[in-house]
């Protein structure tokens, strides 16, 4: 994709902690030279405003909607550094992951044959191909997942309607699994899925989260409205079948490629889920055979966030999870309407975007 100039690569759809495709600033005089953080994206009229401050005027370039996944673990914080990966652009937490980020990119073809003969735009497909190209010669980590041609004046933060964001808890004693590491928080203590269900009802809908509003936000407001926040417990990752799950799955979907000779129909439907539990308690468990971790999911969905809101929502409910909070600590934390009242911060590396929401046109 050597044909391809990219004149300006914007900030993404994160509202707490943009990430760019590539790690280093755009040459485009239509790029501003600092990138201000904008948690506060309240007002729509003023977005919109904004956004249009830095759309393209070069109608021979084709603004592109670019959503990718990357591992948040080998990155460096937000600040340029010599010698290190970093995501250049707004405050960015070291070790936070993405599922589905977003940012838009202007891109201007032209040929190689012909220097100054600008070429049709290439298709969506093909630009998402040439950059994962080189993108995998690299570290691998970070992947584009969707293209989509925009309109000039389309801007991916500020034209997002919704996000989610999950976050990944393992309870229990035992180390975590090195498949696991700088992907999950690790809790040794127990956690109380009902405890902290009930907590998340305290939290969700519109409030003033002052205190769940970290030092340095810069967002106009801290009333927000979080449409979801709750709690799931799920299985584990990576996830593979017992000897159990195996026998039930062959006979019950009548596989013919089945190959044990001694397999035999479990008692119930119900015992494949009394052989997941096992794992958790240390039972039947032979030698060599890890135990579990109980996985816990909170997904928190919103228009937008404040600063590390997210990650200090989830330090309150894992401690109520623990025991060490109660419900109505909760209520006494939000209406403290101070962060010194919250607990401590989870940590980035269990934090996951989950998705970007648009109307597109």
């Amino acid at each position: 994709m050597s044909d391809i100039n990219a004149t300006s690569i914007c900030e993404s759809a994160r509202s707490d902690s943009p990430k760019h495709l590539l790690n280093r600033r755009s040459e485009s005089p239509q790029r501003p030279s600092k990138i201000a953080r904008t948690d506060d994206l309240s007002d729509g009229e003023q977005q919109d405003s904004v956004a249009s401050k830095t759309m393209t005027q070069n109608p021979r370039v084709q603004r592109y909607l670019v959503a990718v996944e990357y591992i948040g673990t080998r990155f460096s914080g937000s600040q340029q550094q010599l010698n290190c990966r970093t995501v250049v652009g707004a405050l960015q937490d070291a070790g936070v992951h993405a599922l589905s980020n977003v940012c838009h990119v202007d891109v201007e073809r032209i040929s190689k044959r012909k220097p100054g003969e600008v070429l049709p735009p290439h298709e969506p497909a093909v630009v998402r191909r040439a950059v994962n190209h080189f993108l995998q010669k690299n570290e691998g980590d970070v992947m584009v997942i969707d293209v989509r041609c925009v309109p000039p004046d389309f801007h991916a933060r500020y034209k997002a309607r919704e996000r989610t964001y999950f976050y990944r808890l393992l309870s229990g004693p035992e180390p975590l699994s090195s498949f696991e590491k700088d992907r999950a928080w690790h809790v040794p203590e127990d956690l109380d899925l009902l405890a902290m269900q009930k907590a998340c009802r305290v939290l969700v809908g519109c409030h003033d989260f002052s205190s769940f509003r970290a030092a340095g936000c810069q967002a106009k407001s801290p009333i927000r409205t979080l449409d979801e926040l709750c709690v799931s417990e799920v299985l584990p990752t990576p996830y593979f079948p017992s000897i159990t799950e195996r026998v039930q799955n062959n006979f019950t979907e009548e596989n013919p490629l089945a190959c044990s000779n001694n397999a035999e129909v479990p008692d119930s439907p119900s015992t494949a889920n009394h052989d997941r539990l096992d794992g958790f308690n240390g039972a039947g468990l032979g030698f060599g055979v890890r135990r579990r971790h109980r996985c816990f999911v909170v997904t928190a969905r919103a228009r937008s966030f404040l600063y590390h809101q997210v990650r200090l929502l989830v330090g309150v409910i894992k401690c109520v999870g623990t025991g060490d909070l109660t419900v109505s600590d909760v209520e006494r934390i939000l209406n403290a309407k101070t962060v010194t009242a919250a607990s401590p911060m989870a940590p980035a590396c269990g934090l996951y975007l989950g998705n970007v929401n648009y109307d597109l046109p």
